[in-house]
Formats: C-alpha cells, sequence, structure tokens
C-alpha cells in the first residue's frame, strides 16, 4: 500500500478520558501547519477551548490555519471524563482505529498516528481481544507479521519478544522468529527510512552473548546461526554482540537499529537516551503506523500538564516515513 505524497496523517483520538486529547491540541499549537494531520474522534472531547476546525473530507485538512486543529468528526455516545473511562465510549474508541485504517486504504490519508488506549477499558466495555493496538491493525491487515520498532533521533531498536515474563524468553526465542524479526526490521529500514543498505546489530540473549557457552548456549546455538544465515544472503547483521555494550555513543555510529532480545533490553536504553522523545513504530503493517511512547496517564489526564513531546515526535516521523515510502 503506496501512500499518497501529500495526503494527510489521520492521528486517532484513542482514549478520551486520557491525555490524548490535550497532547493533540498541544501538538497542533506546535506544529502548525509544519506537518499536514486531522484528527479524528469526538470534538466535544478536546480540551475546552480548543481552536478546531471541523472537516467533512480528510483532504480539507491540508486548506485549515495552522493554528487550529482539524477535526473529522466521530460521535462518541459519552462525553468525557478525564481519569475516569467510560465503558459506553469503549466500542467508538475501536471503531475510530478501523475507520482510520479504511481512510489509508481509501488513499485519504497517508499513514496513521494513533493516541493511547487503555486496554483494559476496552476489554470490559466491548470485549476487546486484542493485547493491543499493535495486534489489531496487524488483525486489520490480513494478520500480517509485524514488530515493535522504538525510535529515537539517538537510536532505533526492535525487541524480538515484547510483553511476556523475563523466565519466558529463552522459550519464547526461535530461530524462526528472530529471522523474521531481523527481515521485518530490514525491509522497515529501507521501505520506511530510506537506508538503502541497512546495518543491523543483534544483542546476545546472556551476559556477554553468553562468553562461548559459559553463561548460557542460546547466544550460539540459537542466534548466531541465525545471524549468518542472513549474513550469506547479503544482509548486514553483526552480533551476537554483549548488549552492555552496545549502547554508549560510538556502538551506535556503527548500525541503524539493534535488535534485542527482550522487552527492557531494548527500552531501558531508549528511554534512557530519550525518554520524552521516543516513537513507537509498528513495522511490517502496509501502511504507515507510529505512536507516542506513553500510555493514557489517567493521574494527569485533563489537568493541562502533558507533555506532548513524544506525540509531535511521532508525527514528524510519520510524515518522513510517508515521504520515504512515496520517493521512487
Amino acid at each position: 500500500m503506496s501512500p499518497m505524497p501529500h495526503a494527510p496523517i489521520v492521528l486517532s483520538c484513542g482514549e478520551p478520558a486520557g491525555i490524548g486529547p490535550e497532547i493533540a491540541a498541544k501538538a497542533r499549537q506546535a506544529l502548525g501547519a509544519e506537518i499536514p494531520f486531522f484528527w479524528l474522534g469526538d470534538p466535544r472531547h478536546l480540551p475546552q477551548g480548543t481552536d478546531i476546525t471541523e472537516i467533512a473530507d480528510p483532504s480539507e485538512a491540508l486548506m485549515v490555519s495552522g493554528s487550529s486543529l482539524p477535526v473529522l468528526p466521530h460521535t462518541f455516545p459519552d462525553p468525557a471524563s478525564p481519569g475516569a473511562p467510560s465503558p459506553g465510549n469503549a466500542a467508538q474508541v475501536i471503531d475510530v482505529i478501523a475507520r482510520a485504517v479504511k481512510l489509508i486504504e481509501a488513499g485519504q490519508a497517508g499513514s496513521l498516528c494513533t493516541a493511547p488506549i487503555h486496554k483494559k477499558a476496552l476489554k470490559d466495555g466491548a470485549g476487546f481481544a486484542f493485547p493491543g493496538h499493535t495486534e489489531y491493525l496487524a488483525h486489520l491487515s490480513g494478520d500480517a507479521p509485524v514488530v515493535m520498532m522504538l525510535a529515537s533521533e539517538a537510536l532505533r531498536v526492535v525487541p524480538a519478544t515484547i510483553h511476556i515474563p523475563l523466565s519466558e524468553v529463552p522459550d519464547a526465542l526461535t530461530a524462526e522468529g528472530l529471522e523474521q524479526c531481523l527481515r521485518i526490521t530490514h525491509a522497515g529500514l529501507r521501505r520506511d527510512f530510506g537506508i538503502e543498505t541497512p546495518r543491523i546489530a543483534v544483542c546476545g540473549l546472556n551476559p556477554h552473548a553468553g562468553e562461548g557457552g559459559a553463561m548460557g548456549h542460546e547466544d550460539d546455538a540459537l542466534i548466531a546461526p541465525v545471524i549468518r544465515k542472513l549474513q550469506g544472503e547479503g544482509l548486514t547483521i553483526t552480533g551476537p554482540h554483549s548488549a552492555d555494550t552496545m549502547f554508549h555513543t560510538a556502538a551506535r555510529s556503527r548500525y541503524d537499529a539493534a535488535v534485542a532480545m527482550y522487552h527492557d533490553q531494548a527500552l531501558i536504553p531508549i528511554k534512557t537516551l530519550d525518554f520524552d522523545g521516543g516513537v513507537n513504530v509498528t513495522l511490517g503493517l502496509p501502511f504507515i503506523r507510529t505512536s507516542p511512547d506513553h500510555g493514557t496517564a489517567f493521574d494527569i489526564a485533563g489537568r493541562g500538564i502533558a507533555n506532548p513531546a513524544s506525540l509531535i515526535a511521532a508525527l514528524r516521523l510519520a510524515w518522513q516515513m510517508q515521504t520515504a515510502r512515496a520517493t521512487p
């Protein structure tokens, strides 16, 4: 699915009781007309006093003043109560995501940026059967295999396993799964980041990448053979490397993305390097999807203090990826 080069980004509203509406308004204030996007949701859920322009078609977003937030209305049953999600709104939160994908498929939007959802609220209110955004978007795309990338100016990193206990990681790691993760990462760096020959560094699972079997055998028995196979096909992949030496400045200059073996091995370095500017990117979908790397933050919703930096970074990255995909 090739995005329309100049079609605006669709920003889904996410959970109305969270900080999504607030940071959407703040992002528009900060970006102005720099990044063309529109907000898909119920205008009643935006902070009081937000300057909005309701549109009937996504193309109209390109003509809205940079000081006003273009809004494609999607009616919800209930108003938003900051910090307290309404079960009556859950189905519409889900419908907004599906509608956004259809807009992209129709060529009316060029990419998707998703505001945070609250999985428990969706499960309780609408029987949402997916662990999160990523799995639902993959489902809407025919169950395409996907991987999660966390990206910032300082680092791009992909966890090969995600939300599972550390004790389950060794069994969850398979040669087939790691190979698929590396192939999707390689393809995404080429297609979405415009890197013709991506360099990927792979973390070891164990301390010191197993130290020749002294601290575990997975690195030599499972990870290394996958790397050698892909190297034999011409991919620029190195490892397994000791994870404790992969994320300092000089090491990061030697690769375009790192693939880690488990959640914290990937997320600790990027959140240390750029806590506010990290972006969640889903690679492998037929369309571009980015998201701020944080949750609904119910504890501060409605107080006007939410930081829009990650959403702003996510919108900028979506536009950069959209441009990269549209470039022959």
